[in-house]
């Protein structure tokens, strides 16, 4: 078989019964039986997915904001809003935008696996891949199987959704899965018009608000555009008992949210709806610095030149990780940005439904995006933008299709050639992450000095309190240590207080050393209040990462 004919099979696996019409002549209803076909591909590429992801897990100390969602579960519990449930409190609420579904998923892991960094990343990890499989099914029923197959390699490949997914600080992976899952039981009830399907549709988007309100902004925006290219299919499916089903499925997931929004007159909405202008094109090169795949280059992984021991590649993937960013002269950026231009330029090449789904994909992105460049204290950080995803995979995996469709045989071949371009080139800027990683570490947010603090703390006499005087601590110690410390926040202490905790004398300070912090000046500030008092800082001991970097400081005030 020639190379040309390789490639079209398997862009295009042959029917058993010739079709006469041409997929993208056919309606939705036409791709209902994808069961029937097979599905190593999106197993492949979620395996591939779940293998790369589990790479990266054992590279970087656990972040603060990664290690919030087990605040409920460790002393000092926190939450923001939780009910009386059975003689216990059950939390609802990390913060009034922020739901406990990730926490309770958690609560029989770390049961049954104990805390680190495998039981916290892998499972997440394993959302994500379950997230790439499903997005699969997705683009197949609305699109065929060679839409799908190059939209999921090239989500499968995307270095930053990958990043996001294994260290899911935003939180963003449950926002992935849920939302994708409830799109496709969507498709799928537009297809068979089973209501189970449109309950569960509404139920996942449900569970999606109640995990991450900021779900809100991609739901506002696929129904919208949903409305907007497939109105006329969306009123005739429109009846009471379709309305009910849908208000009872999303009424059941959202619930926990809309019990506190209800009960105190929908302040999550009224603390998170402000809106600010102001930096509208630092937002859009944020947007592509995350489409191509470079924006957690020097605050995920440390640079050159902020490391005075880098590590040599030990291992035989290491070596070749290395050997790879040699060849490919340390590629900081992939080629998806002009591989969504591309795909805009060929996309009316499309007919159809084909047509309809970029168009829906298109105009979904623009109203989700310009929620969050004009939503006032967030849509800054990449960990909003992500949550764009999958919706570029999708735009670009459909043209891409369609047009190479419009070529004939020809058009196969070049989707191929297109697709392992802007692959391979995701998988490098992968590679320089992983080697970067191996090579100089965390930064300072993402130290594995983390983990030899808290076997210190662990290694100590029990202290009154361990006061931590910088953001990035509390949290990460409380999830590391299973509530065993005493922790508390103790930057701003100033006074009474402050004189008090002195006297008492049973106090731990944990910080970083001057110039690794992360909000300067609070630890010149607080020896500067207890110099005030008569009390000096003694440092028991200096905590430095694998690289020989000094991060952490345990001290105490004496007299």
């Amino acid at each position: 078989m020639s190379v040309s004919a390789r490639c079209y099979h398997f862009f295009i696996p042959q029917p058993k019964n010739k079709v006469h019409r041409s997929t993208e002549q056919q309606p939705l209803r036409a791709f209902v039986p994808v069961a029937k076909r097979s599905l190593w591909f999106p197993t492949a590429a979620a395996a591939y997915f779940l293998l790369a992801g589990v790479l990266f897990v054992p590279h970087l100390g656990v972040q603060n904001d990664e290690a919030l969602f087990a605040s409920p579960l460790f002393a000092p519990k926190d939450w923001f809003y939780r009910i009386r449930l059975f003689h216990s409190d059950l939390a609802l609420l990390l913060l009034s935008y922020l739901g406990t579904l990730k926490t309770l998923l958690y609560k029989p892991i770390f049961r049954c696996f104990g805390v680190s960094a495998a039981s916290i990343r892998v499972p997440m990890i394993a959302a994500g891949a379950l997230g790439i499989y499903l997005f699969y099914r997705l683009l197949d029923r609305i699109a065929g199987q060679r839409a799908a197959r190059i939209g999921t390699t090239l989500l499968a490949a995307d270095s930053i959704y990958l990043l996001t997914t294994c260290f899911d600080w935003g939180p963003v992976v449950l926002q992935h899965l849920l939302i994708v899952g409830g799109m496709l039981l969507a498709v799928r009830f537009h297809q068979e018009r089973g209501r189970a399907a449109l309950f569960g549709a509404f139920f996942l988007f449900g569970l999606a608000v109640w995990d991450k309100a900021l779900a809100l902004w991609i739901l506002t925006a696929v129904f919208t555009a949903a409305l907007a290219v497939a109105g006329r299919a969306i009123w005739a499916a429109v009846n009471l008992r379709n309305i009910l089903t849908a208000i009872l499925g999303f009424g059941v997931g959202a619930s926990p949210f809309l019990i506190y929004n209800f009960t105190h007159h929908f302040g999550s909405v009224g603390e998170n709806s402000g809106r600010d202008f102001t930096d509208i094109a630092g937002r859009a090169r944020l947007l592509e610095n995350t489409l191509n795949g470079q924006g957690m280059f020097g605050w995920l992984v440390e640079e050159d030149s902020a490391l005075p021991r880098p590590h040599n590649p030990e291992t035989p993937l290491e070596q070749f990780s290395a050997g790879i960013s040699t060849i490919a002269r340390h590629p900081r950026h992939n080629l998806a940005v002009y591989g969504f231009i591309l795909a805009l330029l060929v996309a009316p090449f499309a007919r159809g439904h084909s047509l309809r789904a970029i168009l829906f994909a298109a105009i979904a992105m623009a109203i989700a995006w310009l929620q969050m460049a004009t939503t006032a204290n967030a849509g800054g950080t990449i960990h909003h933008i992500i949550l764009l995803w999958p919706l570029p995979a999708m735009l670009m995996g459909i043209a891409l299709a369609a047009a190479s469709r419009r070529l004939g045989r020809g058009g196969v071949a070049a989707a191929v050639a297109v697709t392992a371009i802007l692959a391979g080139s995701e998988l490098l800027v992968t590679n320089e992450y992983y080697a970067l990683m191996v090579r100089n570490g965390g930064t300072v947010q993402w130290t594995d000095a983390v983990f030899k603090l808290s076997d210190y703390l662990k290694s100590q006499p029990p202290a009154k309190a361990v006061a931590c005087t910088d953001w990035g601590i509390l949290d990460t110690l409380r999830l590391l240590n299973r509530g065993s410390l005493r922790l508390r926040w103790g930057a701003d202490d100033e006074g009474a207080t402050l004189a008090g905790e002195l006297a008492d004398g049973g106090t731990l300070f944990v910080g970083h050393p001057t110039g690794r912090e992360v909000f300067p000046g609070k630890l010149e500030k607080l020896t500067e209040r207890a110099a005030a008092l008569g009390y000096h800082r003694e440092v028991d001991a200096e905590i430095a990462d694998g690289f020989g970097r000094p991060t952490f400081q345990v001290f105490r005030f004496v007299r």
